[in-house]
């Protein structure tokens, strides 16, 4: 241990000092009063709506072990996700990241869970290599492999190769087996890659990135993918494990309204979590029920994008502009102290019905599983790459590129035990 008693003590007199200093008590009155006075709906400095309500605004709860034990609205569920080796630099001046996607059914599909697609995204300062592959196979067609060459960048090689590699090969996989989808699918993060998105609101060499045509490609699945399942009439949602959205609490304070939390993340977990008092007359929270928000529509931050009068960046809709849009709400679950985002597309969300369905089978397979859903947990567990394996292919690249990785020291300091 390398703090002693003494430092201890200290600490948790700094964090008995703040305490006095911060009235969190407040907070629960300002969060009720930004939802009952400023979020039907919510608007933006311009007068834009932010967020906009579907169906009636309400706070809502269920009991846990009532819900985790009903029914399943949808017969089968599968989950989407990608995982990388995280973006690697080489003394040959590579840049590159390795990703792999993977799509889980609920029940299990086993020969569905075989299938992988793998993206490595390559950033080379050399302008004349070369690097884009069509997609070739392995294990008897099971998988299946591209190259990429990235966009050249001055600055934020490592962030480009990462992106681009983790949502082309999701995205990509995704669309190669939608028509595998009979029920629910639902993705391992949001609806729409935000990161990318995000690239318009940085400095002017992201803004100019988003441009070319591999983001742009990266975008378009997505868009591709929402309509495939609006044709299929197949459900299809997002779910965020750490959201971390704040055009919520920015657009209430443009509003003049005092608005103490980090994110909208906080905002929620404040508004949502309930306390009661304990036999020892102290509050403590309680953990007997899931709390949770209606839906609403969100044309705030990189949602703006999708918005009916968005540009989506730069893209063709097919669909009724307004059918793109993000719709979303929100869950808190109090045994782990944790707040979920679920996003789907309007054209989905507008359905009071499925709106039923897909708050229904959120809030149950939450409850069951103490976390995310069945679909998404086996997706994650799919297309993980664990450290050790991270260092095995770093290893072999190295190898079959003649080159040596840049190794930091934090990469030595947290490298697996052999």
């Amino acid at each position: 241990m390398t703090l002693d008693p003494v430092h201890v003590d200290g600490i948790a007199d700094l964090a008995a000092y703040l305490a006095r200093n911060v009235d969190d008590e407040e907070h629960v009155d300002l969060a009720r009063t930004v939802w009952d006075e400023y979020l039907d709906p919510l608007y933006g400095p311009d007068g834009d709506i932010v967020l906009d309500p579907l169906g009636e605004r309400r706070l809502r709860s269920v009991a846990i072990d009532d819900v985790a034990l009903a029914d399943p609205p949808f017969e089968t569920a599968h989950g989407l996700d990608s995982g990388t080796i995280n973006p690697t630099t080489f003394k040959n001046g590579i840049v590159l990241d390795v990703a792999q996607a993977a799509m889980a059914a609920v029940p299990s599909d086993l020969d569905l869970h075989r299938h992988r697609s793998i993206v490595a995204t390559t950033h080379a300062n050399d302008s004349t290599l070369k690097l884009d592959e069509p997609w070739r196979k392995l294990d008897e067609g099971y998988c299946r492999w591209r190259i990429i060459h990235a966009p050249r960048v001055s600055r934020y090689a490592e962030g480009v190769v990462h992106a681009l590699a983790l949502y082309l090969s999701e995205s990509t996989h995704a669309l190669e087996y939608a028509d595998r989808v009979d029920d629910l699918l639902i993705l391992d993060g949001p609806l729409y890659p935000k990161e990318l998105l995000n690239w318009r609101d940085r400095d002017s060499e992201l803004r100019n990135l988003s441009r070319e045509a591999k983001p742009k490609e990266v975008v378009k699945n997505y868009m591709r993918l929402v309509e495939r399942f609006v044709e299929r009439d197949v459900p299809l949602c997002g779910f965020v494990k750490n959201p971390a959205s704040k055009h919520l609490v920015n657009a209430v304070r443009d509003r003049g309204m005092e608005a103490p939390w980090a994110d909208d993340t906080a905002f929620f977990t404040r508004l949502l979590e309930r306390r009661a008092v304990g036999n020892g007359e102290t509050e403590k929270r309680d953990t007997s029920e899931l709390t949770f928000t209606n839906w609403f529509v969100s044309r705030g931050g990189s949602d703006r994008t999708f918005a009916a009068d968005g540009d989506a960046y730069g893209l063709e809709r097919t669909l009724d502009d307004d059918l793109y849009e993000v719709a979303f709400f929100v869950v808190y679950d109090p045994r782990t102290d944790v707040l979920y985002r679920v996003e789907a597309p309007v054209a989905f969300a507008r359905d009071e019905t499925v709106r039923r369905q897909l708050t229904t089978q959120m809030l149950r397979d939450i409850a069951a599983e103490r976390g995310p859903p069945e679909a998404v947990a086996k997706a994650d567990e799919l297309a993980r790459i664990s450290a050790r394996e991270k260092v095995a292919l770093r290893r072999k690249l190295e190898e079959n590129l003649g080159s040596d990785a840049v190794w930091r020291y934090d990469d030595v300091r947290w490298a697996p035990n052999e």
